[in-house]
C-alpha cells in the first residue's frame, strides 16, 4: 500500500493518485475545486473530543495515536473504504495541519501500514 501525505495547501499532482481529505473540517481558504479531493472521509478523522484534547501538542503525540487507533478500530467501514481506495494505486491523505509530523494523517498512515 503506497500512502502519501500532503497538506491541503499544496498543489495537487497527478502522482498523488486517489486524494482523500482525512480531516473532519474543511481546510480554511481552500476551494473544493482547487483541492481536487476525490473523497472527503470525515468519519476517518479523530472525533471532536480527541481532536480538541490533542491540539497538535507534540507532547501528547503517543497518547493521541493510542486513542486515535482505538477510535479507528471501532470504525471498520471507513477504514475498509480507505483500504479499497489504496488498492487501485497511490493514495494521498490530505490534511490541513501546519505540523507535518504530528497530525492525524501521519497517525492514520501509520495505522493503515501496521494493520495491512
Amino acid at each position: 500500500m503506497r500512502i502519501h501525505l500532503k497538506r491541503a495547501y499544496e498543489e495537487p499532482d497527478a502522482r498523488d493518485g486517489f486524494r482523500v481529505l482525512a480531516d473532519r473540517l474543511w481546510p480554511r481558504g481552500v476551494s473544493k475545486e482547487g483541492a481536487k479531493i476525490d473523497l472527503w472521509l470525515r468519519d476517518i478523522a479523530p472525533g471532536d473530543g480527541l481532536r480538541k484534547w490533542f491540539g497538535h501538542d507534540p507532547g501528547k503525540w503517543e497518547e493521541f495515536k493510542k486513542r486515535y487507533f482505538a477510535e479507528l478500530d471501532a470504525k471498520p467501514e471507513p477504514v475498509a473504504q480507505l483500504r479499497k481506495a489504496a488498492d487501485g494505486g497511490p493514495l494521498t491523505l490530505v490534511y490541513a495541519a501546519r505540523d507535518e509530523e504530528h497530525n492525524n494523517a501521519v497517525a492514520l498512515r501509520e495505522y493503515l501500514e501496521k494493520k495491512s
